[in-house]
């Protein structure tokens, strides 16, 4: 079955860019394009994609705001937003991330790291590009208000499920999970699933802030 993408951008050239490599792509299907935040919540509800390639910044209503519409509709539950911008600073990333977005991507990205994000995404995983990473995880430890899980919810979770949430604090997909621990991509995702349904945590990311909160992963550490 075919990965179904809207894309979301008020630059027309960029947005047809996208759109047309996606459709060359064996995989995936484009449902459709919009030019602002407001069209393209109106074409996700009319559309449901599996993901959502989502710009921030646009008139009319910005991605930020059209992320939080998505994620906020349960009748959407089942489609991943994923940010492209420009610019990677601190405000942009934690803002698509309070928003629900499941990942950040920069527009510099290569080819294959696009596809590679549209494919993670729809597949649960959680992206965020490498140099926004350890910016993002300083802000979110250092703001008492944010919405996760404490780390006492750690508890319930068996020692792999444990080993599972420390990988996926360093960044790792699914599939690198199986690899590092020599089990199915369909076991890690299991084991990540039943780590977010014990610890309440609502996505990836909270599972990412709840690790390093509990000292899994420390900033700075090297993988592995």
């Amino acid at each position: 079955m075919n990965i179904r993408v809207a894309v979301v951008d008020d630059q027309h050239l960029i947005r047809g860019g996208i759109a047309s490599l996606l459709r060359h792509t064996p995989d995936v299907e484009v449902v459709g394009e919009a030019g602002d935040g407001r069209e393209g919540v109106d074409l996700v509800r009319r559309e449901k994609p599996d993901v959502v390639l989502m710009d921030i910044r646009m008139p009319v209503l910005d991605g930020i705001g059209a992320t939080a519409q998505i994620t906020s509709d349960p009748a959407l539950s089942e489609t991943h937003v994923v940010v492209l911008t420009t610019f990677e600073g601190d405000a942009e990333v934690l803002g698509a991330l309070r928003a629900g977005a499941v990942g950040f991507l920069g527009k510099g990205a290569a080819p294959e790291e696009l596809l590679h994000a549209v494919r993670s995404a729809a597949s649960g995983d959680a992206l965020l590009s490498p140099t926004a990473t350890a910016a993002v995880v300083a802000h979110l430890l250092a703001e008492p208000t944010v919405s996760a899980p404490q780390t006492e919810a750690l508890s319930a979770l068996t020692e792999r499920e444990l080993e599972v949430v420390a990988l996926v604090a360093e960044g790792l997909s699914n599939d690198e999970i199986a690899g590092r621990l020599h089990i199915s991509p369909l076991t890690a995702k299991t084991h990540v699933s039943r780590a977010l349904t014990k610890t309440g945590a609502r996505d990836r990311v909270q599972l990412v802030v709840l690790a390093y909160r509990a000292r899994l992963v420390v900033p700075g550490m090297p993988p592995g």
